[in-house]
């Protein structure tokens, strides 16, 4: 299963009877599934269908759904508004009288807003039918051409969460061996630690000495941090080998990864644990970046 991005366009075009047609669908990132539709006036009756096609195909983005219609000039019956060409001639000659000058001319008078109105023909309830189910059958092919672009993107997302999400792995296993975290050497450290505290508390019990190299010993551990990372990685692939809507839960992944990452930085108290902490944390970054993208 792939991964879907919320970022695409698709258009479908089409003609039914003496109505030409086009949708455009739009969609970017949104934290949920936001539409924005836009029908022309007369069409607001497939409101209730085209959001139902939409939340079918969507789970998450802002979707903005645009439809264009357009009749046959054919069709379009011209009429003449008699009233308002009688105003209209009154006026002229109310205006010809006060300044002395010629009358307007008809053509001018037909140019006038309201003399010369276009209508469309009204349909039959089984043509408005039939004309909507054509509409809708042409949204349910944009969207459908925009859930293929959306998967074309999430495609090359996907093998870009993977190689970071192994990243991730590989800089976790390193940071588990890293030469530091050996037994001699945290042994060591320990000791050293033991006589710091000795040089400057002299006055400290033994027993209050031992206790406090054990605390400096356990803020320095990161052992509890690279096997939360280590579950969290394991979750990542599986949220993505399930081939759902996703996206959410890896964000919320990758805030944990790089809650890790920060707390191995803390802890560090060797050169190469910070390093890898740093490559983690940069990592992580990109990942985080990558899946704000995923639906």
């Amino acid at each position: 299963m792939t991964l879907k991005s919320m970022t695409g366009f698709a258009r479908t075009d089409g003609l039914h009877g003496e109505t030409s047609w086009f949708w455009e669908v739009r969609s970017v990132n949104g934290r949920s599934l936001d539409l924005r539709l836009r029908l022309p006036s007369g069409l607001e009756r497939l409101e209730a269908g085209a959001r139902g096609l939409c939340q079918e195909r969507l789970a998450r983005g802002n979707c903005t759904v645009n439809l264009g219609v357009k009749r046959d000039a054919g069709q379009t019956e011209i009429r003449l508004n008699e009233t308002a060409l009688g105003q209209a001639l009154a006026v002229a000659k109310q205006a010809s009288t006060l300044s002395g000058l010629e009358p307007a001319q008809l053509d001018t008078l037909l140019g006038m807003r309201g003399v010369v109105e276009t209508a469309e023909p009204e349909d039959s309830e089984e043509k408005q039918a039939a004309l909507g189910h054509a509409l809708l059958a042409g949204l349910a092919a944009a969207l459908d051409q925009l859930v293929e672009t959306r998967t074309a993107e999430g495609e090359r997302l996907q093998q870009a969460i993977e190689t970071q999400i192994s990243s991730i792995d590989t800089l976790v296993a390193q940071a588990a061996d890293a030469v530091a975290r050996q037994p001699a050497i945290l042994a060591e450290r320990l000791r050293e630690q033991i006589g710091r505290l000795a040089e400057a508390g002299a006055t400290l019990e033994p027993e209050r000495l031992h206790q406090e190299a054990l605390l400096l010993a356990a803020k320095a551990d990161i052992q509890e941090e690279i096997d939360r990372l280590r579950a969290h990685v394991e979750a990542a692939n599986e949220l993505i080998a399930s081939g759902a809507p996703v996206g959410r839960k890896l964000e919320f992944l990758a805030q944990e990864f790089n809650r890790e990452a920060n707390t191995i930085c803390s802890k560090a108290s060797d050169v190469e644990i910070s390093r890898t902490g740093l490559e983690l944390k940069s990592v992580i970054d990109q990942l985080r970046e990558q899946v704000q993208n995923i639906e």
